[in-house]
């Protein structure tokens, strides 16, 4: 005879598999889609490419990605500051070149989409979807030519600035930090025409990293839907990346899409006192990283990645991270809302989010927070196919 508390624990031991099959079930069903991710110009610091075996390198390979479960993923197209008239166009053609290069040497395994049917017919055919999003309106040096150049070339979503500002759009940072030294705040002409060309084409708008006039002025003009391709909640996490509540209530309008970023810094409050004083600790050492890389991005990257233990435990705990995506769904519902991890382009994720392998504990949580099936299915992936699908309507 089975004891009574026998049966309580094997009772319990059957729902803890059950809601483990449940999960597992929801993530492979769904189409995974992430809306952000470095690899392509980590690749290029890092002499790697994204056909290899990269685990402990990288936060992504392709081998990965399809352990984590995703279905499509869209490759930043991404260089900093340093590259401005003259050299980043070419910096972004180069990373393209790249991506290029590999699905040619994989053709069986992953595929290029531009548009939505290209997009359910590799669903269809099993492939790793590779898309492409220009992170940062400088790359266009100031040439509409080249934001065409851009689509034709297969882009479909374009920030209009990245941290620094471009002459015809200003950036959060320097809307926060440097207001004084701007030499105009939010979307000038030609700004403006950016964006009408961008829904002309078909290129989606992504409003991460731009200033609040900027965000304004985009929202006012733009005829389709937009998204936030990696950012988090304001009022959770008082950075100037992250969207505040009348933004967050203006994409919802426009019918777009937050997708969430995974940065410890942008998902936890603390995090940036912990990350000081590591630095602090390190200055030396970064201080010559910086001078051989001219990056503090690299240098903030590998120094991270050196002291790794150390790392470990500035970590926040993952509940943060879904804590933002129940923040942004109370307030405008589960339609926009999504991810944008930023792997790859981020030195510390909250824990369990070690690479891209981890995308399944997401939706375990979002079962253990009482999220259903369907509304599920639309966070991974289904309201980022819907923006795409809006963006790409009438062309």
């Amino acid at each position: 005879m089975i004891k009574p508390l026998a049966i309580f624990f094997l009772l319990i031991f059957s729902l803890s598999v059950t809601k483990a099959q449940r999960f597992r079930k929801i993530h492979s069903s769904a189409v995974v889609v992430d809306t952000h991710n470095d690899f392509l110009s980590v690749a290029i610091v890092k002499n790697v490419s994204f056909d290899q075996s990269l685990k402990g390198v990288t936060h992504s390979d392709l081998k990965r990605m399809k352990e984590g479960g995703v279905d499509a993923q869209v490759f930043s197209i991404f260089c900093d500051e340093q590259f401005r008239n003259g050299t980043a166009f070419n910096y972004a053609n180069r990373e393209i070149d790249s991506l290029y290069a590999v699905i040619s040497r994989n053709p069986g395994q992953m595929k290029l989409v531009t548009n939505p049917q290209e997009l359910k017919n590799a669903l269809k055919e099993k492939k790793f979807v590779a898309m492409m999003g220009v992170e940062g309106g400088h790359m266009i040096e100031d040439d509409i030519a080249n934001l065409d150049s851009f689509y034709r070339r297969g882009v479909r979503y374009m920030t209009l600035t990245w941290n620094n500002s471009t002459a015809w759009a200003s950036s959060a940072m320097d809307e926060t930090l440097h207001a004084d030294s701007l030499l105009h705040k939010g979307l000038n002409e030609f700004g403006k025409q950016v964006v009408k060309r961008m829904n002309k084409l078909g290129i989606i708008v992504d409003i991460s990293h731009v200033g609040e006039q900027t965000f304004n002025d985009a929202l006012a003009i733009t005829t389709k839907p937009v998204i936030a391709s990696h950012s988090c909640a304001w009022t959770l996490n008082h950075v100037f990346r992250n969207l505040k509540d009348d933004q967050i209530r203006a994409i919802a309008k426009n019918n777009g899409v937050i997708q969430l970023n995974f940065f410890s810094g942008f998902v936890d409050s603390n995090f940036f006192k912990r990350s000081d004083a590591f630095m602090s600790r390190h200055k030396t050492e970064r201080d010559s990283l910086k001078l051989i890389h001219q990056s503090d991005f690299v240098a903030d990257m590998l120094l991270f990645e050196k002291y790794a233990d150390e790392v470990n435990s500035l970590r926040p705990p993952l509940s943060m991270l879904l804590d933002h995506l129940d923040y942004i769904v109370k307030m405008i519902g589960v339609d926009h809302v999504g991810l944008g991890s930023d792997f790859d382009g981020i030195n510390s994720a909250p824990q369990e989010l070690d690479d891209v392998t981890g995308m399944p504990v997401i939706t375990r949580e979002l079962v253990k927070r009482g999220y259903n099936k369907k509304e599920i299915k639309k966070i991974l992936g289904g309201n980022f196919i819907r923006v795409f699908k809006a963006n790409s309507a009438n062309l």
